[in-house]
């Protein structure tokens, strides 16, 4: 949700309820680390008692950590960022928010859409200010092809906490996350998961590169073989 909602505004109170709601749920709450919406639902994580992570992001006028968070990794790019938001989650919840909750919100349903990713419920709060959007998808972009009218079922539209149903199965999921997690940064020496990333890459780039030595290996003796036979 957007960094720019007051704390006295309706949308920061129904974000802190829903941060409340899904940590005693015995989730972690996990948001983009900064002001406004993402403050509001890690304090409401926090004071359930549940874990409140913050993913902040470097930019031009410094957005800083809000102090709800109990861990929080600072990202340089916001791609690395989204990858992480993503990968550690089971659920997308998406408060009122600009240009960059937006670009969330649609990778995050494209990935759903494509098979790229688990078909997390992507679960959109305040029915008012996302009716425009929804009415925009239905009316126009679906009736016009765009999508498969079966697409706009990935979207849940929810007016306030009481109507979040998260899958009690799902915890399992997420203890599960939370060890890989802390093995990879154990394993990888590092403070950031950002590295932890890099570190993947690097160690996917070297085992491709064994296999095509492997292969070129194989190659050679089978034109070696070929040129003594032939």
């Amino acid at each position: 949700g957007s960094a720019r909602v007051p704390e006295g505004d309706p949308h920061y109170q129904l974000a802190r309820a829903m941060g409340a709601r899904i940590a005693g749920l015995g989730y972690t709450v996990m948001t983009g680390g900064g002001p406004g919406i993402m403050e509001a639902a890690n304090r409401g994580a926090r004071e359930a008692g549940g874990n409140s992570i913050g993913c902040n992001i470097k930019l031009p006028q410094e957005q800083q950590p809000n102090p709800y968070v109990d861990r929080f990794i600072t990202f340089r790019y916001f791609f690395v960022r989204k990858v992480m938001l993503v990968k550690y989650s089971v659920a997308f919840v998406v408060l009122p928010g600009g240009f960059g909750t937006l670009d969330e919100l649609f990778e995050s349903l494209t990935l759903v859409q494509t098979g790229k990713i688990a078909a997390f419920p992507v679960v959109l709060m305040g029915t008012e200010y996302w009716k425009p959007l929804c009415d925009f998808m239905r009316h126009t972009v679906a009736a016009q092809g765009m999508v498969a009218p079966a697409d706009l079922d990935l979207l849940t539209v929810l007016a306030n906490v009481a109507a979040i149903r998260i899958e009690n199965e799902r915890l399992a999921v997420v203890e599960l996350q939370k060890q890989v997690i802390s093995r990879e940064l154990e394993q990888a020496g590092v403070e950031h998961l950002e590295d932890v990333l890099i570190l993947q890459c690097r160690r996917q780039l070297d085992d491709f590169r064994r296999r095509l030595a492997r292969l070129l290996q194989a190659l050679v003796q089978r034109l070696h073989a070929f040129v003594i036979t032939g």
